[in-house]
Parts: C-alpha cells; sequence; structure tokens
C-alpha cells in the first residue's frame, strides 16, 4: 500500500498512484542514462581518444587498466554489480521483492563506465536495465510501497532504464515483457509503457532526437532476395547457438579457477581487446559508429565479415572473464557485420538485383539478437523501430524466425537461463511459458449428465484455463460449461474430480 501523503491530497486511487510513480520512474531512469552516456563518452575520450593519441600503444592499454579497474570495482567494492544486469534485474523480481540497494546502481554506473568507457567490447543497454530497476526500488521505497506493488516495480524500472539506452520505447517494453517479467502481465504492462516513454522523453531532450542510428532507404529489390533473407537466419542461428555455447564452456572453466585470478583474467580480456584494436579500433567499446559505417556501405564486405569474428571473440574474452557490462551492444556489432557481409556478397555473387549492403546489416543485427537473446518479438520491432521502414519488416521476420529456432533447436537452454544456472539461481524465462501447455476447461469437461439441474450452476466457457475453473470450483460442485455463441446453451460440465484427471492428479490421493 502505497502511503503518500501527496497522492493522498489528490485524491489518487492506488492505481493512479502507481501509474504516476511509473512516469516519476521514467524521467529518473532516464536522467540517470543521460549521465552514463556522457559520462562513458568522457572517459571514452580520455582513454582512446587522448591517451591513444598521446601514445602508440595507448589502445592497447586503456582497455586492460579498465578492465581491471572496473572488475576491481565489481568484485571487491560494490558485489552486487556483477553481471550483465537482466538476471539481476529478474532475481529482484522473483527473488528479493522488488529490492535493488542504492549502492548497486553506484557501482553499475562506476565500473560499466569505466570498462565501456576504456574500449571493451561490451555495451551500456543491459547495465541501464538494472540501474533503472535500482532507481525504481529507490523510489517504490520512498513511496512506501507494500510488498506486491514493490515486485513489480522492478520491471517498470527495467523497461526505462533500456527504453532510454536504446532511445526506442517500444523495444524496452517488449524486452522486459517477453524476458524479464516473461509474460504478458496486465498489472504491469500499463505502468511499463508509461515509464519508458518518459525515459525516452528525457532522453531526446537532452541528447536529440536523433534514433541510435541514420538508416538509409530501404527496398526490397527482388522477390528472390528473401531467399538471401532465409540464408542469413540460418547462418545467424548457428553463430548464435555456437556463441552461446563459446561463453557457457568458456564461463565454466574459468569459474574454476582461484578467485584471486579475477583480476588477472581481466586484465588479459582487455589486452586482447587493446590488441586486436591496434589493427580493428572499431570492435572497442559498443561499436555504434562502426555499426554506422556500416549501414552506408563504408566497409567491404570482407572487412564486415573480419569485423564481426574479431567483435565475437573479444566479446567471448570480456563477458566470460566477468569485465562489467552488457552483451546487447555486441551482439548487434556481431550481428551487423555478419549480416552486412553476406549481403555484401550476395551483391557481387547472387544472380538476381540485391538491396545495398545497409539492408542486410539491419536484418543481420536482429537476426543475431534474435538467436542469442531468444526474443524475437524485441528484436523484430527493434529494426523497425530503428529503421522506420515498414519494407524491412517482411526480411527481419523471415530472418529472425529462422535463427530463433536454429538456435533453439541446436543450443535449447536460452542465453540468460543459462548464466542463471551457472550463477546457482532458478530464474523463469520466456522459453517456459512459450513450451508450457496450458490446459483449459475443454480438456476436463465432460458431456452433460442426463436429468441435470445446471440452473444454479455458475457458467464458464470451454476456452478459460483451467486454474480458473479450480478457483470456481472451491465453492461450486459443479460448473456449466457454455458455448459462447450461446451463453444460455450448456456443452457440458466439469467437476472437480475432472479437474484432478486433467492434471493427473488421482483422487484417493486425497
Amino acid at each position: 500500500m502505497i502511503h503518500d501523503p501527496f497522492s493522498k491530497r489528490l485524491h489518487l486511487s492506488e492505481a493512479q498512484r502507481f501509474l504516476l510513480l511509473a512516469i516519476l520512474i521514467g524521467i529518473f531512469a532516464g536522467l540517470l542514462v543521460v549521465c552514463f552516456h556522457i559520462f562513458i563518452d568522457f572517459i571514452s575520450w580520455e582513454s582512446l581518444g587522448a591517451l591513444s593519441g598521446r601514445y602508440r600503444f595507448g589502445r592497447l592499454i586503456s582497455p586492460s587498466i579498465g578492465a581491471a579497474l572496473a572488475t576491481w570495482l565489481a568484485t571487491r567494492v560494490f558485489p552486487a554489480a556483477r553481471g550483465s544486469g537482466v538476471n539481476q534485474t529478474k532475481a529482484a523480481l522473483y527473488i528479493s521483492d522488488g529490492m535493488v540497494p542504492a549502492s548497486t546502481v553506484v557501482g553499475k554506473f562506476l565500473a560499466c563506465s569505466i570498462a565501456i568507457g576504456s574500449g571493451n567490447s561490451l555495451g551500456p543497454e543491459d547495465p541501464s536495465l538494472q540501474m533503472g530497476a535500482g532507481v525504481a526500488s529507490l523510489l517504490g521505497r520512498m513511496f512506501h510501497l507494500g510488498r506486491k506493488n514493490m515486485r513489480l516495480i522492478a520491471p517498470v524500472g527495467a523497461a526505462a532504464g533500456i527504453a532510454a539506452a536504446f532511445n526506442t520505447p517500444i523495444t524496452g517494453v517488449l524486452f522486459v515483457m517477453e524476458e524479464v517479467v516473461g509474460a504478458w502481465n496486465a498489472a504491469v504492462v500499463g505502468s511499463v509503457v508509461l515509464s519508458a516513454v518518459s525515459a525516452v522523453v528525457v532522453i531526446r531532450w537532452f541528447l536529440g532526437t536523433a534514433p541510435l542510428f541514420r538508416v538509409p532507404v530501404f527496398e526490397l529489390t527482388h522477390p528472390s532476395e528473401l531467399a538471401v533473407y532465409a540464408i542469413i537466419g540460418v547462418l545467424g542461428g548457428l553463430l548464435s547457438a555456437a556463441f552461446v555455447g563459446l561463453i557457457e564452456n568458456l564461463r565454466g572453466r574459468l569459474e574454476r579457477l582461484p578467485k584471486q585470478s579475477e583480476l588477472v583474467q581481466a586484465l588479459a580480456a582487455g589486452l586482447f581487446v587493446g590488441a586486436v584494436g591496434l589493427w580493428l579500433p572499431e570492435v572497442m567499446g559498443a561499436g555504434y559508429d562502426a555499426i554506422d559505417f556500416a549501414l552506408h556501405d563504408r566497409f567491404t564486405w570482407e572487412l564486415l565479415l573480419l569485423l564481426g569474428g574479431a567483435k565475437l571473440l573479444v566479446t567471448l574474452g570480456c563477458f566470460s572473464t566477468g569485465v562489467p557490462g552488457g552483451m546487447f551492444a555486441p551482439t548487434l556489432f556481431i550481428g551487423a557485420m555478419i549480416g552486412g557481409g553476406l549481403g555484401g556478397m550476395a551483391h557481387h555473387y547472387w544472380p538476381f538485383p540485391t538491396s545495398s549492403a545497409g539492408a542486410y546489416v539491419l536484418v543481420g543485427m536482429g537476426t543475431f539478437f534474435s538467436g542469442v537473446f531468444r526474443a524475437p518479438m524485441t528484436s523484430i520491432f527493434m529494426v523497425f523501430e530503428v529503421s522506420a521502414s515498414y519494407s524491412i519488416i517482411l526480411p527481419v521476420m523471415i530472418a529472425n524466425t529462422i535463427a530463433y529456432f536454429v538456435s533453439r533447436r541446436l543450443h535449447p537452454v536460452p542465453f540468460f537461463t543459462m548464466l542463471a544456472q551457472q550463477e546457482g539461481v532458478d530464474l523463469p524465462s520466456a522459453e517456459e511459458y512459450r513450451s508450457t501447455e496450458v490446459l483449459r476447461v475443454e480438456d476436463a469437461m465432460q458431456p452433460v449428465p442426463p436429468h441435470a439441474v445446471l440452473d444454479s450452476a455458475p457458467r464458464i466457457y470451454p476456452d478459460v484455463p483451467l486454474d480458473s475453473a479450480l478457483r470456481l470450483l472451491s465453492r461450486n460442485e459443479m460448473l456449466k460449461v457454455a458455448s459462447r455463441a450461446d451463453p444460455e446453451r450448456a456443452i457440458g460440465v466439469i467437476t472437480l474430480g475432472d479437474v484432478h484427471r486433467a492434471y493427473g492428479i488421482q483422487d484417493n490421493y486425497f
């Protein structure tokens, strides 16, 4: 229950107060993400800009020092700030009743700013998601929310954080509902939308209305091009499954090493990034500028494939060794380069007309994202929001769906579920909800018995989930199953015994 004198003076209902709080969360989360981006840019300028310009091997030293310092902060000073941020936000929702300590936000801000700003191959979106949840948790405690609303407040802040990081409100809402909440929850979706929109308004007020990428105009040149997009989907699914498998294997091996080696591992990962960055500086940091160049055909298809492979390796090193930062930006980078490279090859060797490489860069971004994170709806709308083009939707849907099913077939455990298992926690995922069969009244109902009197029996419909019938049967011996076309006509009945049989429960057990 919210005990807030200001909202009481306005005579606001509980639901209205919660929506008001969602707007405040969006505003403050947006301001925090603005500061996050500015601080990352400042560190990047001081380390990769000034240092590299002054010393030839500054680009080699910067990420190694940054990785070690950021890992020290995350392991020694702010241990709750470890991880990418997505599973930690889910843990706040499902384990700690929405509680995210304020120190976690501070630690995430500092450690990830240093790691990303110094050139390590990680991104700001996942940390922004957790910081948004931390802002929501802090405001929830200030508003004295009850336990139920505190649990709902974490995804509200998460949506604000990731929407601000991507500058795309729909993407933020969809990812939180697909991955953090795991299912569409009517109690939270309105607040999630409000917080995401509020955060994006703040971001655009301070950082401008320009989208994350400058996307050229796209048109489907020839129907045969869809076959090329299908091939990109297959290869993207194969590569994403291999990528997740490599992370799982390498993280497992490194976690068996002594804890004292964590800083050494981070230092080695930073050196690896710096060494690769001496020849391919585009792979350092989040890499958004390189994606923008790829969208405008600034790279050859050979270089695009090389950048995608190099980014995959340096990201594998950074993330597996525990350097603080997120996986969204590297995933978009890898997908963009691989998609653009394959599109460039098709432009030279495909016997029919093809679009420019920029279209394949966009499709590749969504494809690899869908394969790695198993969030197909988020990936489709993310590309749409970034491109603002309806023409790209069909190719994206084809490639993303294929990548999703290929990756799921080859590596059944989703990325964030795999991370949670390695960390020793059991968190739900959208994959579980998609694969779980929902029993309905029609699966348990029986024909209407002869001479049955159903006048006083409550009515229920055959498509209603069986747990709804179970609630009604706690107060009634029998329910009338009615047709939606003719609600007065009984097409069956259902009893508690019928529900037990549908669930495989033996009545004599009771």
